[in-house]
């Protein structure tokens, strides 16, 4: 009974259910219209005005197929929907703070010209996907950077917790989600403890990913304990459709001397203290020296929105220059906002999928591609490239991974090999090709990631970490399973046919 009453006051069951009422008032007025004869002809004629301009805009073909799709079929709820939410695909203050913030980074960080030169010289094809994220990104190509490659939650979180301790100037977070828990409640301890001793202490949790995990007004607590919070994009139960736009990256910097990303958020479950799925299986990164740099910027970036005073942020004293590593290689951490409109983290997969030679390996939770990573993958493999793709086989979101098995036909038809990762769920999101390029960050093969978040990522070149992240690949293949097409055509036709509409609407949601 607790557990049901707690369930009923959330925060998440009370905007549904308000988001529900608003719902139903707007289908009852719809119905209102649909039984008025020239209202019906009225919007006919607008819903095929709007397909018209779906169509013309600079969008990504499976999103305005999706609305085409549904405009025409229904075009009343249709007309009305699309108005109401694909219009405001951001909210007007979201979008306008987020922009003027990254306006304010501008000139923080400055390419180094010896080292993109250098990387010129000895691999001109390589190269150009470092390119690609200097462009659109505007993220420098550092050397001077070691890094530790973590195949696991549990693997990072004692280091992270030891580089937290050692912080004597700043220490900054930002994560989709946290929980309450072993994991937390010890991270906090260290929080509150550095605070105290004057180490500025500052955190950015997306609230829709922590809605369910984290008290209400818990940044209010966080603040009281001297450690200053952020809420991204607070939850309202509005229907206009404002909570698309989440802050999905995973970034710790601690003195701008070594920075952690990855998929690994703050909770028990991603160090499997706690398992719904059997083993989860992720994947992280430390950076130490000069590319730890980017990072801090990215988080500066994020808190100068938030924080909404940037006039009197001295971004100087958290740029400052700290020891450089002494690793090889090339690194380029970089992230993707959907104000910027250049798609940063689809360009980077399809350039990786489309540079590989002998394979390409990619993990990913959600294997929900656009069209044009599906034929980069198909074309790929097509021509002689093993191409392998590691999901979950014990999902956490039934609907999203039957969307997931629809795009197996195409794929394995093409030559592209897919695992199901037997132990449980797979969260990593790593990419490795050729025994040279590696990217590993918060990215997800899917729809949300591509053109809706806030994700974060680092590419890397001629690192050790890079071969480690395919090893790590290599051994979660050997205790997987195999799909076949042999077995998605034993699949029923009724079932491959539901998938294949869940599909064509997925991008809408």
């Amino acid at each position: 009974m607790r557990k049901v009453l707690k369930f009923l006051a959330s925060r998440m069951t009370i905007a549904a259910f308000l988001i529900l009422i608003q719902v139903l008032l707007l289908f009852l007025w719809l119905y209102r219209i649909t039984i008025a004869y020239e209202l019906v002809t009225l919007f006919n004629v607008l819903g095929i005005i709007t397909v018209v301009y779906v169509i013309n805009k600079e969008e990504d073909a499976s999103y305005k197929i999706g609305w085409c799709i549904m405009i025409l079929v229904l075009p009343v709820f249709g007309v009305m929907m699309y108005l109401l939410c694909a219009g405001r695909t951001m909210p007007k203050k979201l979008a306008k703070g987020t922009t003027q913030a990254n306006h304010d980074m501008q000139g923080l960080l400055h390419q180094d010209e010896k080292v993109t030169e250098a990387l010129r010289q000895e691999r001109p094809d390589i190269a150009k996907l470092f390119d690609c994220g200097l462009l659109s990104s505007n993220f420098p190509v550092y050397r001077n950077t070691e890094s530790v490659y973590f195949p696991s939650g549990e693997a990072m979180y004692p280091v992270l917790v030891e580089e937290l301790k050692k912080a004597e100037h700043f220490i900054f977070l930002e994560y989709f989600i946290i929980d309450t828990g072993t994991v937390w409640n010890e991270i906090l301890t260290v929080l509150k403890e550095k605070a105290a001793s004057g180490v500025e202490v500052k955190l950015i949790y997306d609230d829709f990913g922590c809605m369910e995990k984290l008290p209400r007004r818990y940044d209010r607590m966080l603040n009281e304990a001297g450690i200053e919070t952020y809420r991204f994009n607070p939850v309202r139960p509005a229907l206009i459709i404002q909570m698309n736009n989440r802050d999905h990256r995973k970034i710790c910097v601690i003195d701008n001397r070594v920075g952690f990303t990855g998929g690994v958020n703050l909770a028990d479950e991603y160090m499997n203290l706690k398992r719904r799925f059997g083993y989860w299986k992720d994947s992280a990164v430390m950076l130490k020296g000069d590319a730890v740099r980017s990072l801090t910027d990215m988080f500066l970036g994020m808190y100068t929105y938030l924080a909404g005073d940037h006039k009197t942020i001295d971004y100087s004293r958290y740029l400052q220059e700290t020891e450089s590593g002494t690793g090889d290689g090339y690194y380029q951490p970089f992230s993707d906002t959907p104000t910027d409109g250049a798609d940063v983290g689809l360009s980077m997969h399809l350039n990786l999928v489309n540079n590989a030679r002998r394979y390409i390996y990619i993990d990913t939770p959600y294997l929900i591609l656009n069209q044009d990573m599906q034929r980069a993958l198909c074309l790929s493999a097509q021509n002689g490239v093993d191409v392998r793709i590691l999901v979950p086989h014990i999902p956490d979101k039934r609907i999203v991974n039957m969307v997931t098995k629809s795009n197996y036909m195409p794929l394995l038809k093409a030559g592209v090999r897919i695992f199901e990762y037997s132990p449980g769920f797979n969260h990593t999101k790593n990419i490795v090709s050729d025994d040279e390029v590696g990217l590993i960050g918060s990215i997800n093969t899917d729809y949300r990631s591509y053109f809706l978040h806030f994700e974060d990522g680092v590419l890397m070149y001629n690192s050790e970490t890079v071969q480690e992240m395919k090893q790590d690949f290599l051994n979660a293949v050997r205790i997987s399973h195999e799909t076949t097409l042999s077995e998605c055509m034993k699949v029923s036709p009724a079932v491959r046919t539901f998938r294949a509409l869940l599909r064509v609407f997925t991008p809408l949601f």
